[in-house]
């Protein structure tokens, strides 16, 4: 099984808009990274958040949907 994290940032209506599309999909646990504070993850996400991360690396840019949600959990 794969742990899960949505990178974000504070105040984001894509953000809001992920969180939607995970809870719609019924999504297992994840937890969130903010990355407003960390010049290292702004670097890398800033233009891409939300991004889903499976623990093997995997990335989901937004936008998704549902289904890539469900396909991310089970490759």
């Amino acid at each position: 099984m794969y742990a899960f994290t949505l990178f974000q940032r504070d105040d984001c209506h894509l953000c809001d808009q992920a969180l939607d599309v995970l809870a719609g999909a019924g999504f297992p646990e994840f937890s969130s990274v903010w990355i407003d504070e960390d010049d290292a993850l702004e670097a890398r996400y800033g233009t891409r958040v939300p991004v889903l991360r499976r623990s093997d690396g995997v990335e989901l840019d937004w936008p998704f949907d549902v289904v890539a949600v469900r396909q991310i959990v089970s490759p």
